[in-house]
């Protein structure tokens, strides 16, 4: 049983995705920010490598 689509028609407001906001854009943009996320998300990735190798 498929849900039916209220919103078909182009253009309308609901059509577009959200705009991220002045301080989402900051952080995808910040080489700092980007570097730090880099190595948290290799530490987690690490961690998970260690405990499946038992």
């Amino acid at each position: 049983m498929s849900v039916p689509v209220k919103n078909k028609e182009p253009y309308q407001q609901a059509y577009y995705p959200p705009v991220p906001t002045g301080f989402t854009r900051y952080f995808r943009t910040n080489p700092a920010w980007q570097f730090y996320r880099f190595w948290v998300i290799n530490f987690k990735i690490l961690k998970l490598l260690l405990k499946s190798h038992h």
